[in-house]
């Protein structure tokens, strides 16, 4: 038996020249202006409603010099501790191989600490971040979209009955566009957004201008005294102020896409002090008006920021923002989830790639009904923003925690830095992230239980597929029949037939069940016959040079493994074709693929709760075919079932 790895024959390097200092830096602008429109929506998009809901949400604070500045401050202290240290600082800086997010952050911890105790727990935390990033994603589309479109209320208070009616089909007309992808309509997101960013700054400078004692806000003093002054109250504002750095785990998961260094550009350059702006300016107007213009103002200070003759023109410029902040993080879903199928959380679902030049455009249809759903379902149910802010944080401040606890396994066993440094850091993120999610507790009651319940129907979901694969895999070995002995055996004792076979195996161990049942039932064994397992591992990305592992098992025999990376779509005929493997090119028309198609049945075994084994069953029966998402060519399929108790 020989075994081979590395670059097959007739597969030449790749070339490529090192571009010039000008090419780069003009790469590099350009990925700052287009991480503007793709990844700084969400977070681009909370003053429509952040400030607002710190003095009209279910615990209302009085319009005085106290609490005004003293929210104003939080908000900028929030935004520099949680968004610009936390995230773009420090945790961009654990990529794996380019990628972030909470998954990429786990498989790297996972595949650095192998044999760590504690391995397993941060897999568990990842995987319910990812949980709870579902629930975020729901709610995300429905508050933007109504928060920009009660902005009519603003214009003409008659057109209140319209608000509901459009933002639903606003909202439909979004999720519908989804199946034709992002690729053109991005071209225009970044404009729109800097547009946008341009028109807010612009308004908080003005009433800045107007009423500059808010910069006293500056001073972290006035968050400290507001907290001394009203204890209980300052708490109870921390689930609306952390409304202002909602999207902070998106600048994560979105580095892959544009770079570190682009989006810290684009951020401190840009983004930043143009929502800072905003809402100083914000609280500026509030500041300077009397008690009844403030309690007017307050009920939507963003649009009133406007003169009354540029508030329609806001209103539809906020409106397209909420569209893109929406579409980011509908995309977002579809990426997460990709990722969690890769990674082996979820099962095969049919995925759609919207772009033949970018691999990360995809369209997932059942996550996008789903969403879809789930979105006009709040909007129905909650009715407007301010119910639906209720909701919101807690799924925010919850991945924002799982963040912090996955940073600390990160920077004291991976990074191994300092205790004398590492500690007090750590410190200040849990108690920051740890105050805005006791906060937000409160608010279960009044809409929090929305993402919670969500995140819990997820996790279950995900560590079920994952546990039941792990489980399947499992009782398929414990039977196995090792594939170099079933070769010598099997040579002399049926036909050889003309051309390739390829047998699709979950484990590169044992004899995949659809060979056994096709010797048993058809009595033939191909010229060529080649047990194919698909692995994906723990990068974003695998080089060609590691595509592939062969073993030569003789007769005709071969075992190869083909390795992606879990943001790599897995086209096994496309990775066939581009090497000579296994004493030959692949001829698609002379070869036939041959899947296990297993009917699992729920045991008595120790493993799982059989409500467990019947759901992992469930999911199995529901998951999409293998054929479509190897991308295997339709007419040379052969399904072969059996059945397997798990």
């Amino acid at each position: 038996m020989s075994e081979t790895t590395g670059d097959a024959a007739g597969a030449g390097p790749v070339a490529g020249a090192p571009a010039g200092h000008a090419d780069k830096n003009d790469r590099f602008a350009l990925l700052a202006f287009g991480a503007i429109g793709i990844v700084f929506g969400d977070i681009g998009t909370s003053p429509l409603y952040a400030f607002r809901e710190t003095f009209v949400g279910p615990h209302p604070l009085a319009l005085d010099k106290l609490h005004i500045l003293g929210v104003v401050s939080l908000i900028f202290w929030s935004m520099t501790l949680v968004v610009s240290i936390q995230y773009v600082s420090i945790l961009m800086r654990a990529d794996n191989k380019g990628q972030g997010g909470s998954l990429a952050l786990v498989a790297l911890l996972t595949r650095t600490l192998r044999d760590a105790k504690y391995g397993g727990i941060a897999v568990l935390l990842g995987v319910f971040a990812t949980a709870l990033f579902y629930g975020d994603s729901m709610i995300t589309p429905a508050i933007s979209v109504l928060s920009a479109v009660e902005g009519l209320t603003v214009v003409q208070a008659s057109l209140a009955p319209l608000v509901i009616p459009i933002a639903l089909v606003l909202l439909v007309l979004l999720f519908l566009l989804q199946q034709r992808g992002t690729a053109k309509v991005g071209a225009l997101f970044a404009p729109v957004m800097i547009v946008y960013f341009i028109v807010i700054a612009t308004m908080g400078i003005y009433h800045i201008f107007n009423t500059p004692e808010v910069l006293w806000a500056l001073n972290p003093w006035y968050a400290i005294q507001f907290f001394m002054t009203d204890k209980l109250l300052a708490f109870l504002a921390l689930g609306s102020v952390v409304l202002a750095v909602t999207g902070s785990e998106a600048l994560y998961s979105d580095m892959g896409h544009f770079g570190r260094g682009p989006m810290r550009l684009s951020w401190f350059g840009f983004v930043m002090p143009c929502l800072l702006l905003n809402y100083f300016g914000q609280g500026a107007m509030v500041l300077g008006l009397d008690d009844a213009s403030a309690a007017e103002a307050i009920k939507n200070p963003f649009f009133m920021l406007a003169p009354e003759m540029l508030r329609l023109p806001l209103v539809i410029l906020a409106t397209f923002a909420t569209f893109i902040a929406s579409q980011a993080v509908i995309s977002g879903a579809f990426a997460i989830t990709h990722q969690a199928i890769q990674l082996g959380f979820i099962p095969r679902l049919s995925t759609r790639h919207t772009s033949e030049r970018e691999a990360g455009q995809i369209y997932i249809p059942v996550v996008n009904w789903a969403l879809l759903v789930a979105v006009l379902v709040l909007v129905l149910t909650f009715e407007n923003s301010s119910n639906l802010a209720s909701a919101y944080g807690i799924a925010v401040t919850g991945a924002m925690l799982i963040d912090t606890c996955l940073l600390a396994v990160l920077v004291t066993a991976v990074w191994r830095w300092k205790l004398w440094i590492a500690i007090p850091v750590l410190l200040v993120f849990f108690i920051v992230d740890g105050a805005y999610f006791a906060a937000n507790l409160t608010k279960v009651p009044e809409g929090g239980w929305f993402p919670l319940m969500i995140g819990a129907i997820a996790f279950t979901m995900l560590t079920t597929w994952a546990r039941g694969r792990k489980l399947m895999r499992e009782r398929m070995i414990e039977s196995a029949l090792p594939l170099d002995v079933f070769a010598k055996s099997a040579h002399g004792s049926a036909a050889r037939v003309p051309g390739t076979a390829i047998f699709m195996a979950s484990s590169n161990r044992g004899v995949p069940s659809a060979l056994l049942h096709n010797i048993k039932h058809n009595k033939v064994i191909h010229e060529r016959v080649v047990v194919l397992t698909v692995d994906v591992q723990e990068v974003p990305y695998v080089e060609a040079h590691e595509r592939y592992h062969i073993e030569q098992l003789g007769e005709g025999f071969f075992r190869l493994t083909l390795r992606y990376g879990f943001m790599e779509e897995t086209d096994v005929p496309a990775a066939l074709a581009c090497y000579d493997l296994c004493d030959g090119p692949f001829d698609m028309m002379k070869t036939s693929f041959f899947l296990s198609r297993q009917t699992l049945l729920p045991s008595e075994k120790p493993g799982m709760a059989i409500w467990r084994e019947k759901l992992f069953s469930w999911m199995s029966r529901n998951a999409a075919n293998a054929m479509e998402f190897f991308r295997l060519p339709t007419n040379r399929v052969v399904e072969l079932g059996s059945q397997l108790e798990i």
